[in-house]
């Protein structure tokens, strides 16, 4: 329910709400009255409640099947339209060149106690970005490729294929905050998109009206802070990511039934086949391990991996 009303109900009744007012203030009409916003009686004040509340939550369940889509949008993946190709190279580019002053000032040799700091927060604004060559137009795209790419392959793991099976391998405290960290994205999102659809809509009703255009200013400032807080939604759920593979990329390996591995060079090579299996390219040369299960919490094989008799 936290989710329905953060994620979908509030960003939408923000948007109709916001429709509705330009509506009773005549504005796509003729000149604004934003006294006749409010209506005076309680019997109105009821029926635009509940226009808005009905309005609201029939969008919301309309748009949540493009929950995805609408972050992937924002992320930068426009290559394939052939309207926004060009614009997604131009910003790659800025990017690129954003990522190369934070790496030349994290690589920098001062050392005064300013440049130190200069140097630090460098370094760990540029752990929050993916590799050169695959940065996205956004820095939403790349707060979350940088989770995507790394969080699995530090220990050989494909994270893109891996994170659907280790996400479901995690405990019930895990789960909440990553859901949390979730909704935070998905809700910030969602309110960045109604924030420009409105101001979209308010510059069609206010275009002959130049004292109100701060309210689209407005509306493009808004839309802007929750962008960013997209942004740092994104670069937390990146982090967890991190997490869940350091905490429970083992319990992948249980559940698939392949032994554990004995060190980290036999670790790496464990999860590379097992990517490779979950990539749909050959079959990993691993041992299954099945337990019996009346025997849960003993030892059923010996050291050579043979079931006990």
């Amino acid at each position: 329910m936290r989710r329905v009303l953060a994620v979908h109900f509030a960003p939408c009744a923000l948007f109709v709400a916001g429709v509705l007012a330009l509506v009773r203030a005549g504005s796509f009409s003729g000149r604004s009255d934003w006294r006749a916003v409010w209506p005076e009686r309680p019997a109105v004040v009821l029926g635009v409640l509940a226009t808005v509340s009905v309005c609201a939550s029939l969008l919301g369940l309309l748009l949540q099947p493009f929950q995805v889509r609408a972050v992937r949008v924002l992320e930068g993946y426009w290559d394939r339209w052939p309207a926004t190709a060009g614009l997604a190279g131009v910003l790659v580019e800025v990017q690129r060149r954003r990522w190369e002053a934070l790496r030349e000032r994290a690589e920098g040799t001062t050392r005064t106690e300013a440049a130190q700091h200069v140097k630090a927060d460098a370094q760990r604004r540029l752990a929050l970005h993916p590799p050169e060559e695959v940065l996205l137009p956004t820095a939403l795209g790349n707060a979350l490729r940088a989770g995507e790419l790394s969080a699995g392959e530090r220990y050989g793991l494909t994270t893109l294929s891996s994170w659907p099976r280790v996400y479901m391998q995690v405990s019930d405290r895990m789960a909440d905050v990553l859901r949390s960290a979730r909704d935070a994205l998905d809700a910030a999102v969602n309110l960045c998109w109604s924030f420009l659809a409105l101001t979209v809509t308010a510059v069609a009703a206010l275009y002959e009206e130049p004292s109100q255009w701060w309210l689209c200013g407005s509306g493009l400032l808004s839309a802007g802070v929750a962008y960013k807080g997209a942004v740092i939604a994104a670069q937390t759920y990146a982090g967890l990511m991190h997490v869940v593979y350091d905490l429970h990329r083992f319990d992948l390996l249980e559940a698939m039934h392949y032994r554990l591995p004995p060190d980290r060079e036999a670790e790496e090579e464990v999860f590379v086949q097992v990517s490779d299996l979950l990539n749909g390219q050959r079959p990993p040369d691993l041992r299954y391990e099945h337990r019996d299960a009346s025997r849960v919490g003993s030892d059923a094989y010996d050291a050579d991996g043979t079931a006990d008799a």
